[in-house]
């Protein structure tokens, strides 16, 4: 497993004084790296029609975008594009691995790992993003160029590209196999290709309130929630018939926080919303399903791992009733059940010892099956 090695600060010294706040080269972050995927595999990834992906090139000094599938790259030459694809954690085990590396910024967080196979002088365009990433070179070299935050011009450099105004550097460097570029969101930034090489995006990415309130307002109607009415009774005489006061404006808000004030209620919307998957998972389901010994013997002799991307979260307010949501989905399994969901949830990989008080329970064990016969979790 990959391991993120700092030599000029700690991480907790990165998380005080850069993440959000500004970019940084770490120069041999991971030392002697490889790419975790072929390029060919990339590529062939890029052809399913499941796996978003984009190639992006030059046409007549014009850029220009498309969506995959692809079927073939011969006619873009062997110079000046790229072909990025996102969520490749979901479909590469290899890949997955490498998340773990960066398991100081929690799991609910994260994004995606997003790889980019380019050409000589390829590249996406100067731009700017509005989440964090860890730009991990791989095979070849590559040139980066990173501004200071602040007010740039963005334009349309093509439908599907936006773009940002030539900006003064605050990094300039080459970076090789092994180094890692960490950019906050806001600060543009533009990498050109020296030569044929591929690079491992990890981002992290927050939710915005407007997707977060929607996410509530369907959860509330979902499950029957936040029905009750504004009560108001014993108010004063209104004189102002087409008048929303101060006073009604109150009631309005007090209603509304009081299903933001609800521990349960935002506790389960947050850990089901969090951990529904942006991306499709590449989900095996097992066309010869196994029974409750087959599953236990694999825990005992060679333990399950979770497959790349499956989110799965618990909470403060709902842990000690052992419940924790994977993929989108509310799952109680009991106080029992407590350090097994715990483990299950901050462990890539799991074995019966770190389940031993879950396994007592029927309930974990028949949904700890079912997960295994969908592909969530599974045996290599």
């Amino acid at each position: 497993m990959l391991t993120l090695q700092l030599s000029d600060f700690s991480i907790e010294e990165f998380l005080a004084h850069y993440w959000q706040k500004k970019p940084v080269l770490i120069r041999q972050g991971f030392p002697g790296f490889y790419d975790l995927i072929r390029p060919d595999e990339l590529a062939g990834l890029a052809c399913e029609p499941q796996i978003e992906s984009r190639l992006i090139y030059k046409q007549d000094g014009a850029w220009q975008a498309e969506s995959g599938p692809f079927e073939s790259y011969g006619r873009f030459g062997k110079k000046d594009w790229t072909l990025v694809v996102q969520a490749v954690d979901h479909w590469s085990p290899d890949v997955a691995d490498l998340v773990q590396a960066f398991s100081f910024i929690p799991k609910w967080r994260l994004d995606d790992v997003m790889i980019s196979y380019a050409t000589n002088g390829g590249g996406v365009g100067p731009h700017i993003d509005l989440y964090d990433v860890f730009i991990c070179q791989g095979s070849g070299r590559r040139h980066w160029r990173v501004g200071e935050r602040g007010d740039h011009r963005q334009f349309a450099a093509h439908p599907a590209l936006l773009h940002t105004a030539p900006f003064d550097a605050i990094i300039d460097a080459e970076l090789i196999a092994g180094d890692i570029l960490y950019i906050p969101p806001g600060f543009p930034h533009d990498g050109i290709c020296l030569e044929n090489s591929m690079s491992f995006s990890v981002g992290f990415r927050s939710k915005s309130a407007r997707d977060m309130l929607s996410g509530l307002a369907d959860h509330l109607i979902d499950n029957e929630l936040g029905s009750a009415l504004i009560s108001d009774a014993g108010r004063p005489l209104h004189t102002e018939q087409g008048h929303i006061n101060r006073s009604d404006m109150a009631l309005m808000k007090a209603q509304m926080q009081a299903v933001l004030d609800d521990e349960l209620v935002m506790a389960d919307f947050v850990g089901s919303f969090l951990s529904k998957t942006k991306c499709e998972l590449d989900l095996q389901a097992l066309e010869d399903e196994i029974t409750q010994d087959d599953l236990l013997d694999l825990l005992q002799n060679e333990g399950l791992r979770r497959t790349g991307g499956l989110r799965c979260f618990y909470l403060d307010q709902t842990i000690d009733q052992g419940v924790c949501y994977v993929d989108g989905q509310r799952y109680e399994f009991g106080s029992s059940a407590r350090e097994s969901v715990i483990a299950l949830c901050d462990n890539d990989e799991v074995d019966e010892e770190m389940l031993e008080g879950g396994l007592q329970l029927s309930g974990f064990v028949a949904a700890l099956l079912e997960w295994v016969n969908q592909g969530y979790w599974y045996a290599e």
